[in-house]
């Protein structure tokens, strides 16, 4: 399944997934882009991160949608997040 990455979510959506990224400093900007591997979201976070947007956002993931490129970047994983609701 190929998602076309956002530029904007909501702000539930960023506080969640920077819970998920210890290398992101708080003053650093999150942009669509950003690559979520390389701030800290390894395998067992990304399951971790999977059930906290399930849970906040009433959804859950098809199962083609947990292919692990639908969380490489922010814009590209809320955009899986809404084509989930």
């Amino acid at each position: 399944m190929t998602t076309t990455p956002v530029t904007t979510w909501d702000a539930d959506f960023e506080t969640t997934l920077r819970g998920f990224l210890p290398f992101l400093d708080p003053s650093e900007a999150l942009t669509a882009s950003t690559s979520l591997r390389d701030y800290g979201l390894d395998s067992i976070s990304t399951v971790g991160l999977l059930a906290e947007l399930e849970e906040r956002y009433g959804v859950t993931f098809p199962e083609e949608a947990l292919d692990l490129a639908n969380f490489e970047s922010p814009g590209i994983l809320w955009a899986t997040l809404q084509s989930a609701r």
